[in-house]
């Protein structure tokens, strides 16, 4: 069957499922509208399917077009990705790179890595999934991301897990809190008080339930969260403590919020990098790859963090 599309019809279309608007994706790609809606009409001619739901008020992808934006998606950053080898990575390259990392490693680790690469390599696009560590790992395994910071993964056969740092779990509370004053808290001092944890589906939760199975039965909770940045803010409204990894926490200037070390027993976890064996990386994310484990630990780290 001959192929009566051409590169950028693609474009086109995924400029429209990117922005799910027909201007929005014509001034994106310095087209008119009725330019617009025609690369689009001869693309849905070619494949003899309908890729877009079209109304007065949204513009929504179809089964058939949301299947088929994963490929056209992979096709355009596989020729990107060409290119970007063909020029050597030269700043002028084109690409696109997606990583998917845990909330605490994306605030701890992709501002600083993040600025670094585009200074170098303005034109590639950089995706951040910011994600349970669950989800980090499903992308990773399933191919939406080229690689991932996690601390879960090193057990997985098909996963490559590199090492970064390991840190451990401290006490986050107010600094007008009774805790706040101490060298150390003990776990069993931390559940004298009201205090927030995340949901059992989290991966905190996971480790912390099986690192601390030796502990007498835990009162329950006041609140549990999804996400450790959500516990955090209860914490500073004096809702409560809360254990949280050392990376999660604030800087110490923060004018609310302190934390202090957690002991009998002392709970770590270890982040690191995680990428498919199947898969090779891109040349694209490979550089993006390089520049993360390259990365010093930011100057605000704070004492229970120990980069390796």
């Amino acid at each position: 069957m001959a192929i009566n599309f051409d590169l950028n019809d693609l474009q086109a279309f995924r400029a429209v499922a990117q922005l799910a608007s027909f201007r929005r994706a014509a001034e994106a790609i310095h087209l008119s509208q009725p330019a617009l809606s025609r690369r689009i009409d001869k693309l849905e001619e070619a494949l003899g399917v309908k890729l877009f739901e079209r109304s007065t008020r949204r513009v929504a992808l179809t089964n058939v077009g949301r299947a088929f934006a994963r490929d056209a998606e992979r096709i355009l950053d596989d020729l990107d990705n060409a290119l970007l080898g063909i020029r050597d990575v030269a700043s002028s390259s084109l690409g696109h790179v997606t990583i998917a990392c845990v909330p605490s490693a994306a605030y701890y680790f992709m501002p600083q890595v993040i600025s670094r690469y585009h200074r170098a390599y303005p034109r590639i696009r950089i995706s951040v999934l910011d994600a349970s560590a669950n989800e980090v790992l499903a992308a990773v395994v399933n191919g939406d991301a080229d690689f991932g910071l996690n601390f879960i993964g090193s057990q997985e056969p098909n996963i490559e897990f590199r090492l970064l740092l390991q840190e451990r779990y401290v006490a986050a509370c107010r600094r007008d809190h009774p805790l706040a004053g101490k060298k150390r808290v003990t776990w069993r001092e931390l559940y004298e008080y009201d205090y927030i944890t995340v949901g059992k589906a989290s991966g905190n939760r996971l480790l912390l339930d099986q690192a601390l199975t030796a502990l007498p039965q835990r009162p329950p909770s006041i609140c549990e969260t999804q996400h450790v940045t959500t516990m955090l803010g209860l914490v500073e409204a004096g809702l409560g403590v809360a254990a949280v990894p050392t990376m999660a926490m604030p800087g110490g200037d923060h004018p609310l919020l302190t934390s202090v070390p957690l002991v009998d027993p002392v709970v770590t976890r270890r982040v690191g990098m995680i990428r498919s064996k199947a898969r090779p990386l891109s040349p694209a994310a490979t550089q993006l790859y390089r520049y993360v484990a390259e990365m010093k630990v930011p100057s605000r780290r704070r004492a229970g963090s120990e980069a390796v």
